[in-house]
């Protein structure tokens, strides 16, 4: 997504050779317009595949996942990483590791939004290791329900999360596909170029 490209270049921060500053649009302050281009692109790209519900994590995945669930027309569902009182029964809940936070999280979805009818697609910012993928994958399966597809804004495909779940047999449709962050500059996979390897 040639815009999105264009935005990390213009406003990320490569901070080191693994990580990559873009809250001045994306995971602190939003930028809607480049989200409502987002949830089109997912749209578009999921299109036809009978999705019914879209399950993200709190909080940076909810802004791309609401856009693309008003594009298709689908309820958004977000695991929450904290209890809450209203939040106690009947809970599909899972574990995940935060390399950049270095914490781990056990996150909750009510059971009462999935079951085994429910065709989910899977949204979130990032994509390095594939704890949070892995971990949404992981409730989504307790509910009975399938993944049809995981969308990604920014996959860091110098780490392992992305080939691991493809090689999991999940579609993984990555926006934004990070080749290196080396030398503080930001260079991207070609997607032409990598499929002739």
């Amino acid at each position: 997504m040639r815009l999105l490209e264009e935005k990390i270049i213009s406003d990320g921060k490569v901070v080191s050779e693994n990580v990559l500053k873009v809250d001045s649009f994306l995971n602190h302050q939003v930028d809607p317009a480049l989200m409502f281009e987002i949830g089109k692109e997912f749209a578009a790209r999921f299109a036809g595949d009978g999705i019914t519900k879209i399950v993200t994590i709190e909080s940076s995945g909810i802004a791309p996942a609401v856009m693309a669930g008003l594009q298709m027309n689908v309820p958004v569902i977000f695991a929450r990483k904290r209890k809450s009182l209203t939040l106690v029964d009947d809970l599909l809940t899972a574990s995940v590791h935060s390399f950049t936070k270095k914490e781990t999280n056990e996150i909750s979805i009510s059971k009462k939004y999935l079951n085994e009818n429910d065709r989910v697609l899977i949204i979130d910012d990032f994509l390095a290791n594939g704890q949070a993928a892995v971990a949404l994958v992981e409730l989504v399966h307790q509910a009975d329900a399938e993944v049809a597809g995981i969308g990604i804004v920014i996959e860091k495909s110098f780490q392992p999360g992305g080939k691991q779940l493809r090689n999991l047999g999940y579609r993984v449709e990555s926006l934004a596909r990070i080749d290196s962050l080396l030398n503080g500059t930001v260079s991207f996979i070609n997607e032409k170029s990598e499929e002739l390897i």
